[in-house]
């Protein structure tokens, strides 16, 4: 099994999504029969059967053992990874593009950002997994919290600079062999555990408008 399966075919988002089958999903983090399942969610076992045959069609549910009981050959599922993602390639056209607007003060670049990241980082994932290596990667996950306004504007300057710094001095377009890496940086205010506000959209010129305080669109 899988930590992480990245799902990029329609068909597949499509039938992950159906309620009870997010619920099948999560119950076959540990493998189990049709059986085993409907008496565990309260489900009729026929129901359970048709919503097994349909995920197991797109990839993420198999066959994990038969057990022969009697006369009746019993069929153990599992799920085919521990948790899933839906790959914005699914929205095909739709989906977020980045090189539309690059805007660095832009709340919905970044999360366009954050979209390809995930669309091309799952298809490593898939790509590696079907050729069974690992992808090398790095991430970084920190928390800060800004006095003022001003404080994170000068944060945001100062990672901007080193960023830049770093990538001048390891970036070589002539290479012979090098590979190409994408390294992307992103801030934003950590969203309130209950009832969040959502953020103003504030469609102003960033470089000249007033901050208009924490939370909001195009503020740093």
């Amino acid at each position: 099994m899988l930590d992480v399966a990245v799902i990029e075919e329609p068909a597949a988002a499509e039938a992950s999504l159906d309620p009870i089958r997010r619920r099948i999903l999560a119950a076959l983090a540990e493998p189990g029969s049709a059986a085993a399942l409907a008496a565990r969610l309260g489900l009729a076992r026929q129901k359970v059967n048709y919503h097994l045959k349909e995920l197991e069609r797109h990839g993420l549910v198999e066959l994990a053992e038969e057990r022969r009981k009697g006369n009746v050959t019993e069929r153990v599922y599992r799920a085919t990874a521990a948790s899933y993602v839906i790959s914005p390639a699914v929205l095909a056209a739709v989906s977020p593009d980045p090189t539309r607007s690059p805007d660095q003060l832009s709340a919905r670049w970044l999360l366009a950002l954050g979209s390809r990241l995930v669309q091309e980082v799952g298809t490593l994932l898939t790509g590696a997994a079907r050729a069974q290596r690992r992808v090398a990667s790095f991430g970084i996950d920190a928390e800060v919290r800004f006095a003022s306004a001003a404080d994170r504007t000068a944060f945001a300057d100062g990672l901007a600079e080193a960023v830049a710094t770093l990538v001048a001095r390891y970036h070589d377009e002539s290479a012979p062999g090098g590979r190409s890496h994408r390294v992307v940086v992103g801030l934003h205010q950590i969203p309130a555990a209950a009832a969040p506000v959502p953020d103003t959209d504030t469609e102003t010129d960033t470089e000249t408008a007033p901050d208009p305080g924490p939370g909001q669109e195009n503020v740093r």
